[in-house]
């Protein structure tokens, strides 16, 4: 298992495949990824895993701790911090640069990001409800999530009922996506469809842990 990546979602747009299909496509961005540390099962922390920093950011914005770390190793500092589990066989030393060379055209990739955030939200809308009769004795509470618990047994609303509430701005990863292509001069990495996250935001990227195509 190999280390993953920091990326800027940029945006989507569309590009023609070689046999003239229009594929649509989602700009990452990769900025500044550096390797700024790594751990061995011989440390105090008993597993492999690299650290990896990303973005540019002003050193007066991190605070004294995070400025001393990067300030040890060594290396510039950068805004955005991940730890990827690795095996022993893919550890990589601070100061590694990782690009948009990390990953091959064709290859299955997995996306984490934040979703994009929705504020507080229906049934109908966060939880696909169908609503209630449109007649027939409703009144004023179409939309509503109707009946949320029993009477006196057992008198109360069971956890993780499906209810109104804030939607979106949740960590979100979609598995086996195809990477259309990259661009290893400007840093691009063209990801086929869609992933997690609005315009700007950081997701991280690894190899596909469930599909080995």
């Amino acid at each position: 298992m190999r280390t993953g990546l920091i990326a800027e979602k940029i945006g989507m747009t569309q590009v023609f495949a070689a046999d003239g299909t229009l594929v649509p496509v989602t700009v990452l961005r990769v900025d500044n990824c550096v390797v700024i540390g790594k751990k061995t099962e011989d440390s105090a922390d008993g597993y492999t895993a690299v650290q990896l920093a990303a973005g540019q950011v002003k050193p007066n914005n991190l605070t004294k701790p995070v400025r001393g770390f990067f300030a040890k190793v060594g290396i510039e500092p950068r805004a955005h911090i991940k730890e990827f589990r690795v095996d022993v066989e893919h550890l990589l030393d601070p100061g590694t640069e990782i690009t948009a060379a990390h990953f091959t055209a064709g290859q299955m990739i997995d996306v984490t990001g934040i979703s994009v955030g929705k504020g507080f939200a229906g049934a109908m809308k966060r939880h696909n409800f169908g609503g209630l009769r449109a007649s027939h004795g409703v009144s004023v509470s179409h939309r509503s999530h109707g009946s949320t618990g029993n009477r006196q047994d057992p008198g109360k609303v069971f956890k993780n009922k499906k209810m109104a509430g804030h939607m979106g701005a949740r960590q979100v990863t979609k598995l086996n996506l195809t990477v259309h292509g990259i661009d290893v001069d400007r840093g691009l990495i063209f990801v086929k469809g869609s992933i997690p996250g609005s315009r700007s935001g950081i997701v991280y990227v690894r190899d596909a842990i469930k599909c080995t195509a």
